[in-house]
């Protein structure tokens, strides 16, 4: 057994350095060049062999599909009477027909994707531009629909204009000339596809650099046997393996909307009419994404206040006891595009229209993550982040009715913003007998929660036949433990032979995604992550994400005490307050002159160079804790250099520094509502900041304003710190 210890190191300044030198030309999108880049990692004869596989399979099992039917005179395809599409796509290893169906309040209020829009409370600008994402469906989508432009492709030649398609693709992509229909990422583009060659498609997109494809049908439910439902069978294995071999790509599918209709007369748990054991195929699949419907109250600050199961959402668990579905979205009463006519619209529901809105996000967070780290994310790590940040309804832990929670992207979008400050997300792998640890100070504040996600071997387990067989399909069995003063904390897990019950900690045998969360923690934890056995392919790649810790112990207050040091013939010495494990960037500038000269240091002075007797000079100043994080800059100073009897200037009331040097500053209403006042005594150049306890600036501005808006703030505790010249002041209010 070896160890392997990752100490998650503070910043490196010239790590910083260069990554503030490739955002410069990020283009933040996945271009041709990032594609590449994907494609770059990936095996590509080892892609090729199995994508030459599927074709062979395929053709084989079409021509055993088209004699069966025959021979048993099973109907092709047919619209049913609800309106839902019904084709026949496969046989299974024991002959069942297997018929492909689509699966019939605000997709971007619900998933919280609306505030990482333009104009969005977090103000990121994300919209999905340049962003592309596969849509498979019953047909394609009808691509001279206003509200899309020319961003739908039909990438198969498809010429089968489909109703549910449509209405899918709306949700991901409308670009809102009717504001209610507005989709997730409504400037991405989507490669839009049938569903009969599905599996082939995907596997040579997902080589081809694909992140994400959203499948919102699934195999219907009243014709097949008892033993497909919660199985995993060769379908399940096949999209495994598309994961596995691209492990950049993403599968997003639908639940089902079975939950009432008694066609598993032999459930792994309760009766027929209890709703559990629906979910079957490839949303059975171990690396993919099932989702599920929810009916959510969200507050107008984003807030979930309640949320609930949707009627027709098809119930986990797999027979193994696995979690399915694994997270939830807005699924009620959506309204987006119809093929009925270009300027058209509809209302569904179901599972089919939760997927997109789970799709759209998670391309969101990609885009996001690309923006600030110039790689994307895998498969993995997005699947954890948002199974990590999901909000916890009803009982704590996950569910076999809604997964891990709602989908919300807000905090996912935190999560990343705050890696290396509360933060950790790790993309690791383990070897043979290897032991991975890290040991971490929670913050205090926040739960301590560590999760760990990994793309699964396809290998292994596949059930041809046997009624609720509960032999675990999982292949590498990693753990996550985290300990401290000898007590051992574990993840959450579930069990099919008890499948109401509140989820319990311990030991998860079967699920390759795991979280423990620590409420109340307070010091240093140890997570160690394991394996069981041996690993089937000798290494094993992990992803590791980490909240409710304090990786430094920068703070994101602007630098204080600003003064002037040692001066020489030509330079200055500027000194400020010390602060640990803070980056600074100074700039300073001729007045004359619109360009800053900058320079990065983890020391509290820093020399400027090159100056020139007589000639007047600005300077500013700001505290950087992680890539993403920092403070806003000082108020500029300005000062004549004279060598040695250089002296600071700037703006400020020196009558009110006279009387009173010691800044004192009040906040009221507090809690506040539209407006907060400040009071004390402020200079009229101080200026202002609100931070989010995340460690987000949201508000900056002049602090000797009357009143600062706040109404467009979310629900919560909030830092507003004031600088100038003395110094920085800081005070906390609640927005209501």
């Amino acid at each position: 057994m070896t160890y392997k210890s990752n100490p998650y190191n503070t910043l490196h300044i010239y790590m910083l350095l260069l990554l503030f030198t490739f955002n410069l030309v990020s283009v933040f999108s996945q271009s041709d060049i990032q594609k590449e880049n994907i494609r770059a990692k990936y095996n590509s004869s080892k892609l090729s062999v199995f994508n030459s596989e599927l074709k062979k399979d395929y053709d084989q099992s079409r021509d055993k599909m088209v004699r069966l039917a025959k021979a048993n005179g099973w109907t092709i395809s047919e619209t049913l009477s609800n309106g839902s599409f019904v084709e026949l796509q496969d046989v299974g290893e024991d002959g069942a027909p297997l018929y492909y169906t689509t699966l019939n309040d605000n997709v971007n209020h619900t998933s919280r994707a609306d505030a990482l829009h333009n104009g969005g409370a977090l103000k990121l600008g994300l919209n999905g531009e340049g962003m592309q994402v596969g849509v498979w469906d019953g047909g394609t989508a009808l691509k001279s629909h206003q509200e899309f432009g020319n961003r739908v492709l039909s990438a198969d030649g498809s010429e089968k204009t489909d109703k549910h398609a449509t209405m899918v693709m709306g949700t991901l992509i409308a670009s809102g000339i009717k504001e209610k229909a507005k989709g997730i990422i409504y400037k991405a583009t989507a490669l839009s596809n049938d569903w009969t060659k599905d599996k082939i498609e995907v596997a040579e997109a997902a080589a081809n650099g694909l992140l994400l494809s959203n499948h919102s049908y699934g195999i219907k439910t009243d014709r097949v046997p008892d033993w497909y439902f919660g199985s995993y069978i060769k379908i399940s294995q096949d999209w495994d393996k598309i994961m596995y071999n691209a492990p950049y790509y993403l599968m997003v599918t639908a639940s089902g909307n079975a939950q009432h209709s008694r066609d598993n007369d032999t459930p792994i748990y309760g009766k027929n009419t209890d709703g559990f054991d629906l979910i079957l195929g490839f949303s059975a699949s171990k690396n993919g994404v099932t989702v599920a419907a929810a009916e959510s109250d969200i507050d107008r600050k984003g807030n979930i206040v309640n949320a609930t199961v949707a009627g027709y959402s098809s119930f986990g668990p797999m027979d193994d006891s696995r979690i399915k579905p694994d997270i939830s979205g807005a699924g009620t009463n959506i309204f987006t595009t119809s093929s009925t006519g270009t300027k058209n619209y509809d209302v569904s529901s179901g599972t089919s229209m939760a997927t997109p809105g789970v799709t759209g996000s998670m391309l969101l967070l990609q885009q996001y993550y690309e923006r600030l780290n110039n790689t994307y994310m895998k498969a993995a790590t997005l699947k954890g982040l948002v199974l990590h940040t999901a909000d916890d309804v009803q009982n704590p832990g996950p569910d076999y009715r809604m997964g891990w929670g709602v989908i919300n992207t807000v905090a996912a979008a935190d999560a990343i913003t705050n890696e290396e400050y509360s933060t950790v997300i790790s993309e690791d792998e383990l070897e043979n007998g290897e032991i991975y640890t890290l040991t971490v100070n929670s913050n205090g504040t926040d739960p301590l929660m560590a999760s760990i996600s990994w793309t699964d071997p396809a290998t292994g387990f596949v059930n041809r036949g046997t009624l609720n067989d509960v032999t675990a399909a999982l292949v590498n069995d990693l753990d996550i433990r985290i300990e401290k003063d000898g007590k051992t904390f574990f993840p959450w897990k579930l069990s099919a032979a008890n499948a109401t019950a509140a989820a319990t900690k311990g030991d998860n045998k079967v699920d390759p995604f795991e979280k423990i969360q620590i409420d109340n923690a307070k010091g240093e934890y140890t997570i160690t992550i394991s394996h069981k056995g041996n690993l089937s392919t000798s290494v094993q790649n992990f992803s590791l994400i980490v909240t409710g810790v304090e990786v430094t112990q920068c703070n994101v207050d602007m630098p204080s005490e600003t003064n002037l040091g040692e001066a020489g013939d030509e330079s200055v010495v500027m000194e400020w307050k010390e602060a640990p494990d803070t980056l600074f960037e100074a700039q300073f500038k001729n007045e004359n002159s619109d360009d800053w000269t900058t320079e990065y240091t983890y020391n509290n002075f820093i020399e400027l160079k090159e100056l020139t007797i007589g000639e007047t000079y600005e300077f500013r100043l700001k505290a950087i804790c992680t890539e993403n994080i920092g403070s806003d800059y000082t108020p500029k100073l300005t000062f004549v250099f004279e060598a040695e009897g250089t002296e600071l200037q700037d703006a400020l009331d020196y009558e009110t520094l006279s009387t009173d040097s010691q800044m004192s500053i009040s906040v009221y209403p507090n809690p506040a509502v539209e407006e907060i006042s400040l009071e004390g005594n402020i200079s009229s150049n101080a200026a202002y900041s609100i931070v989010s306890t995340t460690g987000i600036t949201v508000k900056t501005g002049n602090a000797s304003a009357a009143k600062i808006h706040v109404s467009d703030l979310s629900e919560g505790l909030y830092i507003l710190s004031v600088q100038d010249l003395r110094g920085v002041k800081s005070t906390k209010f609640y927005k209501n």
